[in-house]
């Protein structure tokens, strides 16, 4: 694969994510509000959050398994965009909240059947343009439809429209991220370039995978509990009133500008200096609870501000790091364990936050700190692992 075709390719992937996360990034900000109208109560909306995204994330381990023994990557890119647009569309058709949140699972559901098939895809274009680079663009393209999309129902509901016309209005970038897709499908080779990977990199796994991909796996796990979710934040905010409630979504879409703003940087940071680049997680990790649950609002925002640099930090250098670390045939199961990971230990780090928070700021903020620390203690053992 040429460098002209593989940035092209990478670019209209983004422009698949763009279009993609307008759809379903539109639909999150208002199926709280939709579910209500349709009399689901308070732990229905919960499970369909929770539940959904652990879908989202658990089945990924199952799909990159079988996109890498089968080696069925675009079915399984098409299969999954199919299912994951096409279930918010039909949203607008529902009369019943079951209905509603048999929906948002499965759109959560095509969601982990086509990621680690994609990023699989995008990993062998990456080698070309720079892994760094390459996944650092995706994300700010990615970044771009999830700041457009809940600005975009916004605007719809603004002008008297209902939910089901605004869920109606997200077919049309459903669609064109399907039709996108297909383009970028007719740019990929028939025969891709083969990728020179490191032989220095042994393996240790019956599975094929890097001994030391392991390593990389627990320091993600590490960081990621110890890092704060966006939704205990807004409810601190809210509760204690420290920004008018209008803001705090304003805040988000702030988080998610610095989200793309950092992607290209990381990934360019990424391939200067390889794995050393993943220290810049934990440290910028580190002072988010102590920043954003403050009680001054300038305090909230740079907290905010931080969490969304540290969360475009994780997209591009953890994906960077797997395509660096992980031999082509055998991303597709990297990709899912680490998306299995990574939900794992969000799930179990949001729950301990929100617990520790009723007992106040400071065990919040010493528990995140500590979580960043043991994260950085394994950097050693794992860049070790990797030296040539």
């Amino acid at each position: 694969m040429k460098i002209r075709h593989a940035f092209l390719f990478v670019s209209l992937m983004g422009l698949v994510s763009l279009f993609a996360d307008l759809t379903y990034e539109g639909a999150r900000g208002i199926t709280g509000p939709y579910l209500a109208v349709l009399g689901a109560s308070a732990l229905a909306v919960g499970f369909a959050s929770g539940f959904g995204e652990f879908v989202g994330y658990a089945l990924r381990l199952g799909s990159g398994w079988i996109a890498d023994k089968t080696h069925s990557y675009w079915i399984l890119t098409f299969l999954g965009y199919a299912v994951n647009l096409a279930a918010i569309p039909l949203l607008a058709f529902v009369h019943r909240w079951e209905w509603a949140v048999a929906l948002l699972v499965t759109e959560r559901l095509g969601k982990a059947i086509r990621t680690p098939a994609r990023d699989a895809l995008l990993s062998r274009a990456t080698a070309v343009v720079g892994h760094g680079k390459g996944f650092g663009l995706h994300e700010l393209l990615d970044q771009v439809g999830a700041v457009v999309g809940p600005l975009a129902v916004a605007g719809v509901l603004a002008r008297g429209f209902g939910f089901s016309t605004a869920f109606l209005f997200l077919a049309v970038p459903a669609v064109a991220a399907l039709v996108t897709l297909a383009t970028a499908r007719l740019w990929w080779p028939k025969t891709p370039t083969i990728e020179v990977f490191a032989s220095d990199q042994s393996h240790g796994s019956s599975h094929g995978l890097p001994a030391g991909f392991r390593w990389l796996l627990l320091f993600i796990a590490l960081h990621v509990v110890g890092f704060a979710h966006f939704q205990l934040v807004a409810f601190h905010l809210e509760t204690h009133k420290i920004v008018a409630t209008p803001t705090i979504p304003l805040l988000f879409a702030l988080a998610m500008l610095v989200d793309g703003a950092v992607a290209l940087p990381a990934g360019w940071l990424f391939d200067r200096v390889g794995l050393r680049g993943l220290v810049l997680a934990p440290l910028l990790s580190a002072p988010i609870a102590l920043f954003a649950f403050s009680q001054r609002a300038w305090a909230a925002a740079l907290g905010v501000g931080l969490w969304g640099a540290a969360l475009g930090l994780q997209e591009t250098t953890f994906k960077a790091a797997i395509a660096h670390a992980v031999p082509p045939n055998h991303r597709g199961m990297a990709f899912g364990l680490f998306h299995a990971v990574y939900g794992t230990a969000w799930l179990l780090g949001s729950l301990t936050l929100s617990a520790l928070y009723t007992y106040g700021i400071g065990p919040l903020v010493v528990f995140t700190v500590a979580w960043q620390l043991a994260a950085l203690m394994t950097l050693p053992a794992l860049l070790a692992k990797f030296q040539k």
